[in-house]
């Protein structure tokens, strides 16, 4: 007589080993992506602060050519090359002479981009506007600044303690709020 075996399929499945393997390479990924968006923020962290030097590199230029600073200049020559608005010559960017310094380092050829004088600033690496004038960012601080426009708190503590002290409301940068994580800081300010 015949025996008749058990039609049975076999089960598939994954081993502990695949699972393993494939949990492993999940890990990998999600690793590079987080290492890879950390970059990115300090890259952009760095341009920031890059940013602030170049503008002053390109601000003492100016005044080493031209002796008074741009923005504030008050005679038609300078810089030669093109229309531009003219400041009261006081030695203080004041913050109606914050626009014309982008436009008279732009035609003195000391900065790219076309700036018209009344309007337009450049932005930061965050996507908002950068500008340099005389301002009190506390009681008695009254100096150029440059000013830095709704930058993630994140990144201003990471500047503030790389550059400065740390505290939000004292020192050569100061912000406008505490530097409190996932908000935003209206304005940074940097001493020139």
């Amino acid at each position: 007589m015949l025996k008749m075996k058990p039609n049975r399929k076999r089960e598939a499945g994954f081993t502990l080993v695949e699972i393993a393997i494939v949990m492993v390479i999940i890990g990998l990924l999600i690793g590079g992506v987080l290492k890879g968006q950390a970059m990115i923020q300090n890259a952009k962290v760095k341009r920031v602060v890059k940013q602030a030097d170049e503008l002053r590199a390109a601000v003492m230029t100016f005044y080493d050519k031209y002796g008074v600073y741009p923005g504030d200049e008050n005679k038609a020559a300078i810089p030669a090359g093109g229309a531009d608005n003219e400041g009261d010559g006081s030695g203080q960017i004041n913050a109606a002479e914050q626009y014309e310094v982008y436009n008279d380092l732009g035609l003195a050829g000391l900065i790219s981009g076309s700036y018209n004088g009344t309007s337009d600033l450049p932005n930061h690496a965050f996507g908002d506007n950068v500008t340099l004038y005389w301002l009190d960012p506390g009681p008695g601080t009254a100096k150029h600044y440059f000013r830095f426009y709704n930058l993630p708190a994140e990144v201003c503590l990471e500047i503030d303690a790389k550059y400065d002290d740390s505290i939000w409301n004292t020192g050569s940068i100061v912000g406008s709020a505490p530097y409190t994580n996932g908000t935003t800081v209206p304005s940074l300010y940097s001493l020139f």
